[in-house]
């Protein structure tokens, strides 16, 4: 008997997703728990597995399409084995209608795409992008929900390819176009979504840079001396563990920075939950949350960040673990960058990047008051702060003070 794969509940308030990609298509045999597709929510991106050994019998949703959880996504069962009648209906026939008048013709494009709920990621991007009107398309998917094809068909339609051509039946296909000199590629969905976000933060905080150093020699004595203890327990102790731990110092230290600005005045938050950038190589990064990491010691936080960052490559992410984030942290270092500029995750109003640790050659004053020079393994700090909710004199004494914590730590 045929089983259906359904569209399970990725987290509490999730009731919908957007199909990101088949790993497998129709026809093709699959073991149970092997990865078949992968679907987003909240800007994760996790594999979904097979219920069932067996062929994969029909796909029922396209990519870029968004679905409900409990919608049936595909079949699978043996090799020309009959399917449920429900997954047989003729599917609507497609139309795409260009309407010649907008009743809301004083909303602007941005007003209708922050308050238009039926647009996924994917299709809100594609809408922004080629500057359109989403009254002006009519959506051929679920509910009458602006699907990807629904976007592209439209955008052929005002070429002037005759209708009839884009709706002949068959599918409208995405196909990279020759712009001048080079090819238009293909973004992912992901991407998409970071770039919605880092400019929704951009037009949202006033961003500014600080820049301070730090002097991490204590840090690597005491990661040289626990960092086989550690892996007696299974964890790797990596300088990301200390960065966070001298966050939570900072914030400590300075409440204003764990905070959100509002219109009502600025909200401090009781909990200190630390995001860091995790890179998913081509694919961008993501940005899981370590939940109290005040509560936390050296090996809490180094177990979490291992643990996060594992998932996060493997696509096992949920949504709960990148939400409810109240500072965040980027090691641009790990790819050689000294100091960099990082865009703030919203609704935060910091965010710290962490550069390569170098050694250098710096003066430094001993307890009699003698210049030395010596050489020690440095790293910029670069501190990103929103402007509305303090000025340069906190924002270094948030800084200094995660300085001040490295150069310490006993």
């Amino acid at each position: 008997m045929a089983t259906k794969l359904s569209a399970p509940r990725m987290g509490e308030g999730v009731e919908e997703l957007t199909l990101v990609k088949w790993l497998k298509t129709a026809g093709d045999p699959v073991e149970e728990l092997e990865a078949v597709l992968e679907v987003e929510t909240d800007k994760v991106v996790t594999e979904l597995p097979s219920p069932a050994s067996g062929v994969i019998l029909k796909t029922l949703v396209d990519e870029g399409d968004i679905v409900k959880v409990g919608e049936v996504l595909a079949w699978i069962g043996e090799a020309g084995e009959e399917i449920p009648e429900i997954s047989k209906e003729k599917p609507k026939e497609r139309k795409i209608v260009v309407k010649k008048e907008n009743a809301n013709k004083q909303q602007t494009t941005a007003d209708i795409l922050r308050s238009n709920t039926f647009l996924s990621p994917l299709v809100r991007n594609m809408v922004s992008e080629n500057n359109l009107d989403p009254a002006e398309i009519r959506g051929t998917g679920k509910d009458g929900r602006i699907t990807k094809k629904d976007v592209i068909a439209f955008l052929e339609l005002r070429k002037g390819k005759p209708e009839e051509e884009i709706l002949n039946g068959e599918e409208v296909q995405e196909k990279p176009e020759a712009i001048k000199k080079g090819n238009l590629l293909p973004v992912s969905s992901i991407r998409r979504t970071i770039a919605s976000r880092m400019i929704d933060s951009l037009n949202t905080s006033a961003h500014v840079l600080t820049v301070m150093e730090a002097d991490l020699s204590r840090v690597m004595s005491h990661r040289a001396l626990h960092k086989a203890l550690f892996a007696e327990d299974g964890v790797r102790l990596t300088l990301t563990a200390y960065f966070i731990a001298a966050i939570v110092a900072g914030l400590k230290a300075n409440p204003k920075v764990n905070a959100s600005w509002t219109d009502g005045g600025l909200q401090l938050h009781p909990e200190i939950n630390i995001g860091m950038a995790v890179s998913l190589g081509e694919d961008g990064l993501i940005v899981p949350v370590i939940k109290h990491a005040d509560t936390l010691s050296l090996l809490g936080v180094a177990q979490k960040v291992n643990d996060l960052a594992e998932r996060a490559r493997a696509k096992q992410l949920k949504p709960k673990d990148v939400r409810d984030g109240t500072f965040s942290l980027t090691n641009h270092g790990m790819s050689g960058s000294l100091f960099a500029t990082p865009i703030i995750t919203q609704p935060q109003v910091g965010i710290l990047g962490t550069g390569m640790v170098q050694k250098r050659a710096v003066v430094f004053t001993d307890d009699n008051g003698n210049d030395m020079i010596a050489i020690r393994p440095m790293v910029y700090l670069s501190f990103v702060f929103d402007h509305r909710v303090m000025d340069g004199e906190g924002a270094d004494n948030f800084l200094g003070s995660v300085v001040n914590s490295l150069e310490n730590w006993h």
